[in-house]
């Protein structure tokens, strides 16, 4: 006989959300990570972010408390990976400030450890470790490259099928482009190529398209504020890193970027997008 599922309750500081992916058994998934009150990463999977009852709509650098399972969903066996009680989830107060050079959420991600890529891919292969904090030496760029401008036929179908037999899906766009950072850790001289999927970079990109009534321009957009603006001389920017699910290459998942220490602000604001 199957062992019932234990859970634990957990407060989790979520600090990363990726752009939403659809999914037969949840209509979309959001990835979902942060950080325990013990310093550890979790991933909670699978988050059905947009579905969820407007009371459960965490922001990042919200604390929630979330009743969490021991291991992840299927066979992931990413040793951050845990398996949420969507039903659970409470959000226990707003989005850590910015204020004082964001000293509430540097308070944080100050206390977890910083690698370079090389060396999270190392514990990767000997521990499954699969979220990582990486700070570039230096940024070298960041490549746009199209992208199917709809999403691949299975999942067309799945939404006509949802709107069929149930609740009509909420409208969920497909980014035309893919965006990667190019970066070199300091024990490499070769550069890495990471691809970008963090949820921030996607709702500035739709806002922009909106605004300039123009892909290509939105495009320039991101590109503008995700690295000549993020990866200024005036920010002091970290890669939250993972990786995915099943291939298990690394990809950015979001990007801390306070000022620097006793630096003003610049003018693109600080305010979450998400």
């Amino acid at each position: 006989m199957t062992k019932p599922t234990q859970y634990q309750p957990t407060d989790v500081l979520i600090t990363v959300m990726t752009y939403p992916h659809p999914s037969r058994g949840y209509q979309e998934l959001v990835c979902t990570a942060g950080i325990t009150r013990s310093h550890e990463w979790v991933r909670l999977y699978p988050v059905d972010y947009r579905y969820r009852s407007q009371n459960q709509q965490f922001h990042k650098y919200q604390w929630i408390n979330v009743r969490l399972a021991s291991r992840g969903a299927g066979n992931d066996n990413r040793s951050e990976s845990r398996r949420p009680d969507l039903e659970s989830i409470r959000i226990l107060g707003p989005p850590l400030s910015t204020d004082d050079g964001w000293r509430e959420r540097r308070a944080i991600i100050e206390k977890m450890p910083v690698r370079t890529l090389n060396q999270w891919k190392a514990l990767y292969d000997s521990d499954r470790i699969s979220i990582g904090i990486v700070r570039p030496v230096e940024m070298l760029d960041l490549e746009i490259e199209p992208s199917d401008p709809e999403w691949k036929p299975e999942w067309q179908a799945l939404f006509s099928q949802l709107t069929l037999f149930g609740d009509a899906p909420k409208d969920l766009a497909k980014i035309p482009f893919k965006f990667s950072y190019v970066f070199r850790c300091e024990d490499n001289d070769n550069p890495h190529r990471a691809m970008i999927e963090d949820w921030e970079l996607g709702v500035l990109y739709l806002k922009e398209r909106d605004r300039k009534a123009s892909e290509q321009l939105a495009a320039q957009s991101v590109k503008e504020k995700y690295l000549n603006w993020m990866f200024s001389k005036e920010r002091d920017p970290l890669l939250f890193m993972g990786t995915t699910f099943p291939y298990n290459s690394w990809v950015v998942i979001g990007v801390f970027y306070p000022p620097k220490q006793q630096q003003g602000l610049l003018d693109f604001g600080d305010a979450n997008l998400v």
